[in-house]
Parts: structure tokens; C-alpha cells; sequence
């Protein structure tokens, strides 16, 4: 049977350079969006399966996870979601700040809980977060970001502590740079492509050299 893969806050760039790499590795692509009239070309081109979710809403996942179902437990699920607000601390809106953290974060754990009871009672599966040099480094006037992804890459980090001893491998990628899919200079931007690879390569580690996190940039990119 081939493998499941669920791509949750999937749009242009990355997300579908993972789904197109995942399908021509004969894997079945599920991809959930708020809008997802958007990836109409992409799902004939992979000829995947789409399905409606707002990711910081827990019954939007619960509901997501649910239709899921109806196709199989997936073996890999990749959270892509984040919301950036720039600003001084003194001129942040609250209640977008909180709308942002519930993107980034707090619905990277609704996903990662559904997909963990699914995969703990088939004990495996693979779980990935798409995380930001933001993660490791708070900017200045980026602290909604930041935080965000601060928590993000937290969430991750605990849960390979959790779960890797069962068997279902966390991933967390700090992406460190601008992704783009046209030439810009000489390495200066990361192709979707690329990074895509390394998802995979991720995905089929051997349980004996597992990694739980991996920093990616150009070879130009300062750090």
C-alpha cells in the first residue's frame, strides 16, 4: 500500500514542491487549506485530495483528521502554517498578535496531537514542522513571529523526546532564508525544490541515525 501524505497550510512555493516531490515518490497526497480553490491546478496535476481546514481551529482539525481517516492513517504530516506581523511592541494589535501565535504554534499542536494518536496505534509515522530561523533568533520588531516560532520549534523538540522512543519521528526545519523558484544571484534565495528533497531524504532516515532538527540556507546566506 502506498504511503499518506497530509500537507496541512499547503500554497505555492514549498508546500508544493513537497507535494509534487511526495507523488512522484508514489505516495497518495492529501493537501488541507483554508482556501482551497487555490490548489485546483496542483491537485489535478499530482491528482491529489483536498480537503478544507483552518489549522488554529481545533474543531476544523479535529473535523480535518476525521475525512483523513476515511483514506488511511497518513504516515507523513507536514505543518506549513505561520502568520508574520511585524511592529514595535508598544504598536502591536493584541488580538492579531493571538491570531498569529494560533497559526504558527498553537495549530501546529491540534495537528501534531491528531496525528499522533493516529500514529501511536499503528506505531509509526513521521511528524514535520516547518519552522524559521525566527525560532532560534528573535529579531527586533519580530516578536510576534518569534514567539510564534519559538513555541513551534519547542512543541517539536518536546515531542521527539516523546515520541521517537515509539516510533514516530518529529521533524522540525529551520528554514533560513527567502524560498523562491526563480534565479536571483548567485544562491541567494532557496529553491522549493531543494528544501523539498530534504523533507523526504528526512522522512526515510534509518531509526539508527534519526535527527529530530536541521538548519537550511544558501551557501551565501550569513548566520
Amino acid at each position: 500500500m502506498n504511503e499518506i501524505v497530509l500537507i496541512v497550510g499547503t500554497g505555492p512555493g514549498l508546500s508544493s514542491s513537497i507535494a509534487k516531490l511526495c507523488a512522484s515518490n508514489n505516495m497518495k497526497v492529501i493537501l488541507a487549506s483554508r482556501d482551497i480553490d487555490k490548489l485546483d491546478n496542483l491537485k489535478k496535476e499530482i491528482n491529489a485530495t483536498t480537503l478544507s481546514c483552518d489549522a488554529s481551529d481545533i474543531v476544523s482539525v479535529q473535523k480535518l483528521f476525521e475525512d483523513v481517516d476515511k483514506i488511511g492513517v497518513p504516515n507523513l504530516v507536514i505543518y506549513n502554517p505561520s502568520m508574520r506581523i511585524k511592529g514595535s511592541i508598544t504598536e502591536l494589535n493584541p488580538t492579531q498578535t493571538k491570531q498569529a501565535i494560533n497559526v504558527t504554534c498553537f495549530g501546529a499542536f491540534l495537528v501534531a496531537q491528531q496525528a499522533a494518536k493516529r500514529m501511536l496505534k499503528r506505531k509509526s509515522g513521521s511528524i514535520f514542522f516547518t519552522g524559521a530561523s525566527a525560532g532560534v533568533k528573535g529579531f527586533a520588531n519580530s516578536s510576534v513571529f518569534a514567539m510564534g516560532k519559538f513555541g513551534l520549534r519547542g512543541l517539536a523538540q518536546s515531542l521527539a523526546r516523546e515520541l521517537h522512543p515509539q516510533n514516530i519521528h518529529i521533524g522540525h526545519f529551520v528554514i533560513d532564508g527567502a524560498i523562491n523558484d526563480q534565479p536571483y544571484g548567485e544562491y541567494q534565495t532557496m529553491h522549493p525544490d531543494e528544501i523539498a528533497k530534504v523533507y523526504l531524504q528526512f522522512h526515510k532516515q534509518e531509526k539508527s541515525a534519526w535527527a529530530w532538527e536541521i538548519e537550511l540556507r544558501t551557501s551565501v546566506e550569513k548566520f
